[in-house]
């Protein structure tokens, strides 16, 4: 008798005909030109070293303290992240995690039977349907347009609120689109959660990158009041460009009876796992304080590559903060895979609009954190593409 595995992890594990061709042309020794690259590790940016490596080697790492939540020293930092934006945060309302997944996992898990569903935007990072599969939880999409801008169409996502929707997922910027929630959509939405008894989830990783020269902060959901149920996720992947480090956390704000009642269920699953290291938890705070300096020059980067693909003439959906960007390419009559003619024609390397589930034709997506000189010459060969046959 063979082995039979869990019909949640029987995904299409398969490699793609475009990472196929990706892989072939390396390979083969050719000049890509990579505008996928939103690792800031590898993409030239000066880390404090010292400074970062130093508080790993507190004597303190040495002592175990199996507190559920995590150090209250750690807990105490992320709290002081939050008075940096203005949002007055109880430490001990806060679940450390070791990355913002692991997040949304206790949150499926604190939230959902089997079978449950989240309502989630898109276009979105598709990373959700893989820690929605493992959780035995139903995503069911709600479309963020584009007019002018990125909105919320709160018709539709009435309309997809079902008898077993528990929450609502908002990525505050989201990934890839850039759009920010602002407060006539953040009113909005808490109107609809509390009129239905739903949670609200909000990913805000990307809350300080703002693209806007004037450099004008956006708001943190942390910031009261709060009138549902709210889970505002975040962590040192993005804030201090240290994805290697795996911290993240949870923060609980709410009515007070039912952030009593969550954050007990959710001290009893993070006690069932205890992921959170000792050495990172005693330099959170450290890590924290230091984050200013890479956010200046990842910014810097962002504003910088944004130009210069308008500069040479592409696109750009516009976009209020965070990483990538969405392009609007030329069309070519006939059924053409947009991503795979600007690999094989131009040696340029996009994420294809369907990854993130983005609507409409000839959308790709380009990270902008990657070197300026990559980014200008990748921008270059896209400019020159119009998208008629050779």
């Amino acid at each position: 008798m063979s082995l039979r595995f869990s019909q949640r992890t029987g995904w299409d594990i398969g490699e793609s005909s475009f990472a196929a061709a990706i892989r072939e042309a390396r390979a083969s020794g050719r000049r890509l030109y990579d505008l996928t690259v939103s690792n800031p590790t590898v993409c030239g940016f000066e880390y404090d070293a010292e400074g970062i490596l130093r508080p790993l080697s507190d004597i303190r790492a040495l002592t175990y303290d199996p507190d559920p939540r995590g150090m209250r020293s750690a807990r105490e930092g992320v709290a002081e992240y939050y008075s940096d934006h203005g949002a007055l945060v109880d430490p001990d309302e806060i679940v450390l995690t070791t990355s913002t997944s692991e997040g949304y996992g206790y949150l499926f898990r604190l939230l959902c039977d089997a079978g449950d569903e989240v309502l989630v935007a898109q276009p979105s990072y598709p990373l959700f349907d893989f820690l929605a599969d493992l959780e035995d939880v139903r995503l069911r999409p709600y479309p963020l347009f584009y007019d002018y801008g990125w909105w919320i169409d709160f018709a539709e996502l009435e309309r997809r609120i079902g008898p077993r929707t528990k929450a609502v997922v908002v990525v505050h910027p989201n990934n890839p689109t850039g759009h920010a929630t602002h407060s006539a959509e953040r009113r909005r939405l808490e109107e609809i959660c509390a009129r239905h008894g739903l949670a609200l989830i909000v990913d805000e990783v990307f809350l300080d990158y703002p693209v806007e020269v004037c450099g004008t902060k956006l708001t943190s959901f942390a910031v009261g009041p709060h009138p549902v149920l709210t889970f505002v996720l975040s962590g040192m992947s993005k804030i201090a460009g240290l994805p290697q480090m795996k911290v993240g956390w949870t923060a609980v704000f709410g009515p007070q009876g039912l952030k009593t009642a969550a954050m007990g269920r959710l001290e009893v699953i993070a006690d069932t796992f205890l992921s959170m290291n000792a050495p990172a938890q005693v330099a959170l705070p450290f890590w924290l304080e230091g984050r200013r300096g890479i956010q200046v020059q990842i910014l810097e980067r962002v504003r910088g590559n944004l130009a210069v693909a308008k500069e040479r003439g592409l696109e750009a959906l516009q976009m209020d903060a965070g990483w990538s960007a969405v392009l609007r390419m030329p069309q070519r009559a006939g059924e053409v895979v947009i991503e795979m003619e600007l690999l094989l024609e131009r040696g340029v390397v996009v994420h294809p609009g369907t990854f993130y589930g983005l609507a409409g034709e000839g959308r790709v997506v380009v990270s902008l954190i990657g070197s300026a000189e990559e980014f200008a010459a990748g921008a270059g060969l896209l400019s020159t593409w119009t998208g008629e046959p050779k």
